[in-house]
């Protein structure tokens, strides 16, 4: 006997139409259905959404999380293609720091130059003609 949708998100910490949209592009397999008619997930497939969590935790998109899957089906001969795909999203994540670090300094800065008490803003200015 499997675990109906609602447990399922509850245990998960996510909604059902998340349940429900993950079936429908493909990253878990459909849920079996139970005597009512009702989606009933196993153990194994409750392993797949936790993979799917942590994957997204760590930066993976809905695609990348898809290869990994289908990669994760034989790791020992996809270790490479794998190795590949972390070290390509580490690269992005990186890219993203950097372009954050920049907008803190400007944004920094704009906050430094607004006094806050005056008609002139240099935050709406900066909005306003970049």
């Amino acid at each position: 006997m499997g675990i109906q949708i609602g447990k399922a998100a509850e245990i998960l910490g996510m909604s059902p139409d998340t349940l429900r949209y993950y079936e429908k592009i493909g990253l878990v397999p459909r849920a079996g259905k139970n005597y009512a008619g009702r989606r009933v997930y196993s153990e194994k497939d409750l392993a797949r959404l936790r993979f799917v969590q942590r994957a997204q935790c760590i930066g993976f998109s809905l695609n990348e999380i898809s290869r990994l899957l289908k990669l994760r089906e034989n790791p020992g001969k996809s270790s490479k293609s794998i190795r590949a795909l972390a070290a390509q999203k580490c690269g992005e994540i990186e890219e993203r720091l950097q372009t954050l670090k920049k907008v803190r300094g400007e944004l920094t800065l704009l906050i430094n130059l607004c006094r806050g008490d005056s008609a002139h803003c240099p935050i709406l200015d900066r909005l306003d003609h970049g």
